[in-house]
């Protein structure tokens, strides 16, 4: 596997061109392996630790334009063009892919629609840089990674990350690549989060933050149904303690359900009402089932279910839908004052909100936007008035990406 040193980056660069999708070519997915022990949260070291990860556009010689891209629970390292490793199922397969992306979606990136020449993230100037958080599954170390120990994967028996360790692993593999300084760090749901956390335990090392639909911490109805969630991957008997890998049987069921769960806490009443309604999915009149799907809204995420369990691991659910709930910011270091918490953030913040999400409202942006001011730092607050729910990070790339630019452009 490729592991680049420090100068092979600078020679990092993507084909480009000015089509619609894709913008930014075929792109291979690079790897490293992290020289030193990761110590993490919950008292434990990791050793050895693979980052998978994605580069778009060039660096500058001055190493100063790189943008870090995080992706949310569901994500991967490939953010935008063509991967040459396409998933068995595509990233994009959310609200809307289909009238989204067409036939076009398998193979291409989760951001695609923000990150290319004349895009948001606009690799004509910047490096944009995206790499699968720890306790991924697609080529970073997770919990279906081997462990040393034992020679098996890890199972259960992966250490519980927080999203701060997953924020030490980025900046560690950031250092292998001589990069020591970001010029802005974006992402959505649980990738604003990382941004918010970089923000603050790096705060001298990063020039801005664009945290989109995201939060200083859950509220607690979404920690409720992450929860359920998690009990629906646990209570499968395929689970099997999570030591699954290798026995032929895998918790399909339990992910299926999770993720339904998940897919409809992403969306918004009137989205659903929308492209639902209570339409029949097979006939004009009920047909009198009760275990195969009625309505469209049933077989749609029958479907989606279908799809992500072809291309997702089910510890890796478990894991990462924790480290999300567990995320605090006034917790964790402001005594549980979020002033105080953003006391040392110095980057200059960009918050996106949506009227319509209910998952991570706009109130929490706001809250955000208020703790900042208190301590006099430069933020910028804008609420997208849209009916897609949480998914609107991901659905309204077009909005967005005229208050990114001028914001990027200060």
């Amino acid at each position: 596997m490729n592991q680049p040193g420090r100068d092979m980056i600078a020679r990092m660069t993507t084909p480009t061109s000015r089509t619609i999708v894709g913008s930014v070519g075929t792109v291979d997915t690079q790897f490293l392996d992290l020289p030193k022990p990761l110590a993490l949260d919950c008292g434990r070291e990791l050793h050895p630790i693979r980052m998978a990860y994605e580069t778009y556009g060039t660096l500058s010689a001055a190493r100063d334009n790189v943008i870090l891209v995080c992706h949310a629970l569901s994500g991967d390292a490939h953010a935008a063009g063509f991967t040459t490793m396409p998933a068995a199922a595509s990233t994009r397969d959310g609200f809307r892919a289909e009238e989204r992306d067409g036939t076009m979606s398998r193979g291409l990136g989760w951001w695609d629609g923000m990150i290319g020449p004349g895009k948001a993230f606009d690799t004509d100037q910047f490096f944009v840089f995206s790499s699968n958080l720890l306790g991924g599954c697609r080529g970073t170390t997770g919990p279906s990674s081997t462990n040393p120990a034992t020679g098996r994967p890890y199972g259960s028996d992966f250490p519980v990350i927080t999203v701060a360790d997953m924020v030490r692993a980025q900046r560690a593999l950031l250092n292998e690549l001589g990069i020591t300084r970001l010029a802005a760090i974006a992402g959505g749901s649980l990738g604003g989060m990382q941004a918010l956390e970089w923000a603050v335990l790096y705060g001298d090392q990063v020039d801005a933050i664009i945290p989109i639909a995201s939060t200083h911490a859950l509220h607690p109805q979404g920690v409720a149904w992450n929860a359920i969630a998690r009990n629906a991957i646990t209570a499968d008997p395929a689970w099997q303690g999570g030591h699954y890998y290798g026995t032929g049987r895998a918790p399909t069921a339990g992910m299926g359900v999770a993720r339904m769960v998940g897919h409809v806490t992403y969306l918004s009443a009137m989205s659903l009402n929308q492209k639902f309604g209570r339409r029949l999915q097979f006939s004009d009149d009920i047909r009198y089932e009760l275990t195969e799907p009625e309505f469209e809204v049933e077989s749609y995420l029958r479907h989606q279910a279908d799809a992500f369990v072809k291309r997702f691991d089910a510890n890796t659910y478990l894991y990462t839908s924790r480290a999300l709930s567990y995320f605090d910011l006034a917790r964790q270091y402001g005594g549980g004052r979020l002033t105080h918490a953003l006391r040392n953030m110095s980057a200059r913040t960009l918050l996106i909100a949506f009227s319509s999400d209910w998952l991570y409202p706009p109130s929490g942006s706001e809250e955000l936007a208020d703790a900042l001011r208190d301590n006099a730092r430069d933020v910028t607050l804008h609420v997208i008035d849209a009916p897609y729910g949480h998914d609107c990070f991901l659905l309204e790339e077009a909005r967005q990406t005229p208050m990114i630019r001028t914001f990027l452009a200060r």
